[in-house]
């Protein structure tokens, strides 16, 4: 046990643990909610359920989906959606957008 003055110390362990949690992507927040949400590449989902629009990363969580959500239908997996494979394209618009304060420029 340490004295009241003396301060503890940090195993190399810790600080290593320390600087891995602060670094290592971990998904959550902003960032991670684009990632998870399937928008760009699929992100983790890679599979689309093609009834619900629902989202999994494998075969086997889709089948477990399938199974849970849609159990009087039979389980296809030639038509599931790969989002890896189809990468999303943005639309571009060729609409006017509001200037300042919202006015329309002319």
């Amino acid at each position: 046990m340490t004295g009241k003055a003396k301060p503890k110390k940090h195993t190399a362990k810790e600080l290593a643990a320390k600087i891995d949690a602060a670094t290592t992507n971990r998904g959550g927040g902003k960032a991670g909610k684009a990632d998870r949400s399937g928008i760009e590449k699929g992100g983790h989902a890679k599979l689309e359920c093609p009834l619900c629009k629902v989202t999994a990363p494998d075969i086997k969580s889709m089948k477990i989906h399938h199974d849970a959500k849609h159990p009087k239908l039979a389980f296809d997996e030639t038509k599931l959606n790969n989002l890896h494979a189809v990468a999303p394209v943005a639309e571009s618009s060729n609409k006017v957008k509001p200037g300042i304060r919202g006015s329309l420029k002319k």
